[in-house]
């Protein structure tokens, strides 16, 4: 979070950026933080944090879908590597929540594989349209929940990794225009009946 306030206020350190820290990390690494975040071109998370070269071990997909492989990333990173800290970054008028909205309100699957990355997404969706909410960066931070969630109960070493204090997982959404991350309920049914009860 301070990474990201030096990011917003135009003071970023740009650290870990240069070649004795490449030569450093060459032979292994040690980032403090997983990132699974969403693939768009505009939420690049070494540059949002202000980090550098092995800090952030980082994986991508649109809306921070989660399959095997991205488990598997996980796992490796909180298992082997060590790294205490799992965040699952979204981000307001997100594309992917966006074409699984679409696709919900017309019927019209996608076509190609852009249905699994809808796929992956209806499920939160559903949970917003049961608790009354409809306003696109609400359902993103309940599909930010939701993923954690998913993650969690989807990876026995990343839930034992929890369970045994060794690792955190949170969700967090980050504003396009202003450069903010904030924190976002770690619950999906938490998050939702904060959202109905705000309406």
């Amino acid at each position: 979070m301070a990474g990201n306030r030096r990011f917003v206020t135009d003071t970023a350190w740009h650290p870990n950026q240069n070649a004795g820290r490449r030569a450093a990390v060459a032979g292994e690494q040690h980032p403090f933080a997983v990132i699974v975040g969403c693939s768009d071109s505009r939420l690049a998370a070494e540059i949002i944090f202000d980090r550098g070269l092995g800090d952030l071990f980082v994986v991508r997909t649109a809306g921070h879908t989660v399959g095997p492989e991205v488990l598997g990333s996980v796992e490796y990173a909180v298992s082997v590597l060590r790294t205490p800290l799992v965040v699952v970054l979204g981000h307001d008028s997100c594309g992917a929540v966006q074409a699984a909205r679409a696709a919900l309100a017309t019927g019209a699957a996608p076509t190609g594989h852009l249905g699994a990355v809808v796929d992956a997404v209806v499920p939160s969706l559903r949970q917003a349209q049961a608790a009354g909410v409809n306003d696109l960066n609400e359902i993103v931070d309940i599909h930010i929940a939701q993923t954690v969630t998913a993650m969690l109960g989807s990876s026995a070493t990343l839930a034992a990794e929890v369970s045994a204090g060794r690792c955190a997982v949170v969700g967090m959404s980050y504003r396009l225009a202003a450069g903010e991350v904030r924190a976002v309920a770690a619950e999906p049914a938490e998050l939702v009946a904060e959202l109905a009860s705000a309406a």
